[in-house]
């Protein structure tokens, strides 16, 4: 009798590209559904115009690329793109801004350099970046995190496929900035950031007001995440640190100039970016070594970028910059080969 031996690896785990994909769907509900709560059904509106209009692309693209569209429409690769994409928009943002940046995350940020696994940075934060930096009012005109300000789902309806402009919006006062760009602009006319926090109702106990609670539903979700090993502690854990250090050492030298830690950490879109952003598996760093730089940089980028550059949130840029490195943090950090 002959031994029949399959080709490694002999030991399978069972996951796939589309379980993995569900599992982090699954776990950016708690931060979706507090979202809603406070900001009303207009996220949700988003996500879904990101849904169809990313899949549609997909289809799209893999039609003109002459490759079998079943098999990678239905992996969930474009669903998160599209949902994180979604989820880093104002939500009273019209619906052609959504359209726009998810199309583009999906032609020119992915199926550009070849589709899933070729792609050298993330999709969703080059379509963020591409909206900011060519839509920058629609893109920093916000909800405002109050009850008198929920905005349910007709009205949603209206503010994203109506006429309604954001000057219109800040008359009602309903829109305004996000706390990280309000704190930035009243910085700048020297005021301190005691007083500014105390002066407006942005600010919440530990961050932005609202942000805050959604930043704890999302790292309830991620923290999940790392117990399913779908990520890594590396990334999440060095990326918050690091940030978390500089601000410190900054808040002590002056905290007159300077937001705390905690502000930093519970205000826009740090802890998303950490467990479900800066993680891509495609574009962040791979080796335990790498993940660690990778993530630490990342962090010291968000914070100087928010302190000292021209976007307050920052995490777009910072982990689009180190998407460019991370080659070569892959290359200076590889471990040894066995015996050497």
């Amino acid at each position: 009798m002959s031994l029949y031996a399959p080709s490694s690896p002999h030991i399978h785990n069972d996951n796939s590209i589309t379980k993995i994909m569900l599992k982090v769907l699954y776990a950016l509900i708690p931060g979706i559904l507090v979202y809603i709560y406070i900001f009303g059904f207009g996220v949700a509106i988003n996500i879904l115009l990101a849904i169809i209009t990313a899949l549609s692309c997909e289809a799209i693209m893999l039609k003109i690329r002459q490759r079998p569209i079943m098999p990678f429409i239905t992996d969930g690769s474009a669903v998160i793109t599209a949902v994180l994409l979604a989820l880093s928009i104002p939500s009273i943002a019209p619906w052609w801004i959504i359209f726009l940046g998810t199309a583009f995350s999906i032609i020119i940020a992915k199926h550009l350099y070849g589709g899933l696994g070729y792609n050298p940075f993330n999709p969703a934060m080059v379509g963020y970046a591409m909206l900011l930096i060519s839509f920058p009012q629609q893109m920093t005109t916000w909800q405002l995190s109050t009850p008198a300000t929920f905005i349910g789902l007709p009205d949603s309806f209206k503010f994203i496929f109506g006429d309604h402009t954001p000057a219109q919006l800040a008359t009602d006062a309903i829109s305004g900035a996000t706390p990280l760009d309000y704190l930035k602009n009243q910085l700048g006319l020297s005021h301190h950031v005691s007083d500014i926090m105390n002066s407006s109702n942005v600010f919440g106990l530990l961050g932005g007001n609202g942000f805050e609670w959604i930043s704890i539903a999302f790292l309830i979700g991620g923290l999940w995440l790392v117990k399913q090993k779908i990520i890594h502690w590396h990334i999440p854990a060095t990326m918050i640190g690091s940030l978390a250090a500089v601000a410190t050492l900054f808040y002590v030298i002056d905290p007159d100039q300077y937001a705390s830690p905690l502000f930093h950490i519970f205000s826009g879109a740090t802890i998303l970016g950490a467990f479900f952003i800066a993680t891509d598996p495609v574009s962040a760093a791979t080796t335990a070594k790498g993940k660690i730089i990778y993530g630490a940089c990342i962090g010291l980028l968000i914070y100087i970028i928010r302190t000292w550059g021209g976007y307050p949130d920052a995490i777009a840029f910072a982990v689009l910059l180190m998407n460019m490195s991370a080659p070569t943090i892959d290359y200076y950090t590889k471990p040894k080969t066995y015996g050497h």
